[in-house]
């Protein structure tokens, strides 16, 4: 089976202020994450660098042949970072870049900073829209942000708030950007009540959702997620099988569980059938992002079996 990582991340180093709190790497895998310490990676990562080589390593383990990069402003601006990344390792990686949008002059720079980043290299930008709840999807000054992307035929890689307010500004930039591509994150923040009227965006042509931190959102249940599971389930009744992408919030969702587990509970589940499992775990992704040939990874047996 030809597997995609449709949401994850990289980063050389955390050193940013959101909110007006401060989120810095610290050692062992820990940062300080808006005044608390926690485990940001596994703790045998001890210099805090979320490398393209490290994920490269549990990619090949886990057999996912091609990973989607995302950027967080948690993480900082990693543009320069996963433009190196994208450059490298073009047959492994499609690295979103990411463009300010949170003051007003940022705003004001908006395309021409747009423009700078898409002259990196990146084929599309992701906003992390659950946290510029202040700035409207819908705004004159978004709208045409999206305009510019949808003409230039690049992606949008975006997460939505979790509740209904950001849903209807989405409906609005589906339509006013018919041939935008969009990819929704965090799978419509599957466990909370606006997660139905998320997944129905993705009954718009170009519009799907991907599942990237879905075992964060049902961590308290853990491994093998059987309300993830039932979710997954219920989001392809919804929209369509063609319509889901998987995605595991690497490295985060592994400081809990290994990478292979934040794919396996699916494929070991029986609530889907095998040619739907095989549309979600990648080949939704490679049509979607026009990714090519894949690669072939060669199994290697782990000492214990």
């Amino acid at each position: 089976m030809d597997i995609v990582d449709a949401h994850s991340h990289l980063w050389l180093v955390q050193d940013t202020i959101v909110d007006g709190m401060p989120i810095r790497t610290l050692k062992n895998g820990r940062s300080l994450f808006f005044g608390e310490k926690v485990q940001m990676l596994p703790p045998f990562m001890t210099d805090g660098r979320n490398t393209a080589e490290v994920f490269m390593s549990n990619m090949d383990y886990a057999q996912v042949g091609k990973a989607v990069v995302v950027q967080e402003v948690i993480d900082g601006n990693q543009n320069e970072y996963l433009q190196s990344v994208q450059q490298k390792y073009a047959d492994r990686f499609f690295c979103y870049g990411m463009v300010e949008y949170r003051s007003r002059e940022a705003r004001e720079k908006l395309a021409e900073t747009t423009e700078n980043v898409i002259n990196m290299g990146f084929r599309g930008l992701a906003i992390p829209a659950h946290r510029l709840t202040s700035v409207p999807l819908n705004s004159e000054v978004m709208l045409n942000h999206f305009k510019m992307l949808e003409n230039k035929h690049l992606y949008l890689s975006i997460c939505l708030a979790d509740d209904e307010n950001q849903i209807q500004q989405m409906e609005d930039v589906i339509s006013e950007c018919p041939d935008l591509k969009i990819a929704i994150g965090h799978f419509g923040m599957a466990t909370t009540n606006s997660w139905a009227s998320q997944i129905q965006l993705a009954r718009h042509k170009n519009v799907m959702v991907e599942s990237g931190g879905i075992t964060w959102l049902y961590n308290s249940e853990f491994y093998p997620y059987p309300s993830a599971v039932a979710a997954i389930r219920k989001a392809i009744d919804m929209v369509g099988a063609d319509k889901l992408m998987w995605g595991s919030d690497y490295p985060r969702t592994i400081t809990a569980i290994t990478y292979k587990m934040s794919y396996d509970f699916v494929l070991k589940s029986n609530l889907l059938t095998d040619s739907e499992k095989e549309l979600f775990m990648g080949q939704n992704a490679i049509k979607f992002y026009n990714l090519g040939s894949m690669p072939k990874l060669q199994y290697i047996k782990n000492m214990s079996e």
